[in-house]
């Protein structure tokens, strides 16, 4: 079976060149949270010579906290606002003879819109345009996930590598000290869990079903190379990616 591995990327790290060896997709910030026109031609390049599934990683507009809070944000405005970063992103791999394959919400937004079916509303709205064609990335079990399924968007689950999970299926606070994995190893038995068993382990102890289809390394996690190299050493990528 083969195992998805995917990359937040294009958020000022550096380390794609070392990370896009051994994922299958990336998710490039598209000016919401971090990003510019150059860092984004950049990381598609890099993303398309690795043959990467490339796709778009828009935030809540909100440079100061990299997309990592939320926000009291005008529906209309949000909507615009993710409509231009995904614009942006699609016209530049558009240029550069790729094909745009996905889009993840970023953060606090993501986040946010797993609890949220009216915030779910605003984003698939925003998105509507993409429907046919591309791959929404939704977490197991949250509002956007039921709310894309009803309205004929393809999904893919996403799972974490490097977080973990509460009792009810939603990320551990950054805030908390045991929000990350950062152990390579733990990383691989969090995965194969998920994989195998379709469970994951929660902090409390639980075992929970949980599906996943593509699992997310954070590029900003400080030990993103060893984790996503350790784990590619021990399930190995199989072609066709897409």
């Amino acid at each position: 079976m083969n195992l998805e591995l995917n990359c937040d990327a294009g958020e000022g790290m550096a380390n794609e060149e070392r990370l896009f060896g051994y994922i299958d997709s990336c998710s490039i910030a598209c000016g919401g949270h971090f990003g510019n026109h150059h860092t984004m031609i950049n990381t598609v390049r890099l993303g398309l010579q690795n043959d990467l599934n490339v796709g778009a990683h828009p935030s809540y507009p909100d440079l100061e906290n990299f997309g990592r809070k939320s926000i009291e944000i005008d529906r209309n405005v949000l909507k615009r606002s993710i409509k231009s970063q995904i614009g942006q992103l699609k016209a530049i791999v558009d240029n550069e003879g790729g094909c745009l394959h996905h889009i993840k919400a970023h953060g606090a937004l993501y986040n946010d819109m797993a609890a949220s079916k009216d915030l779910s509303e605003v984003f698939l709205e925003s998105i509507e345009d993409y429907k046919e064609g591309l791959f929404l990335f939704v977490p197991y079990q949250s509002e956007i996930e039921k709310l894309a399924i009803e309205n004929g968007f393809k999904i893919k689950y996403e799972a974490f590598a490097d977080r973990n999970y509460n009792s009810n299926l939603k990320l551990v606070s950054r805030q908390e000290p045991n929000a990350l994995i950062e152990d390579p190893n733990q990383a691989l038995e969090h995965i194969l869990m998920m994989r195998e068993e379709g469970m994951v382990k929660t902090i409390g102890g639980d075992k929970l079903p949980i599906k996943a289809d593509t699992f997310c390394v954070h590029g900003d996690t400080a030990s993103a190379f060893k984790i996503v190299s350790y784990i590619r050493q021990a399930i190995p990528n199989q072609k066709p990616k897409h």
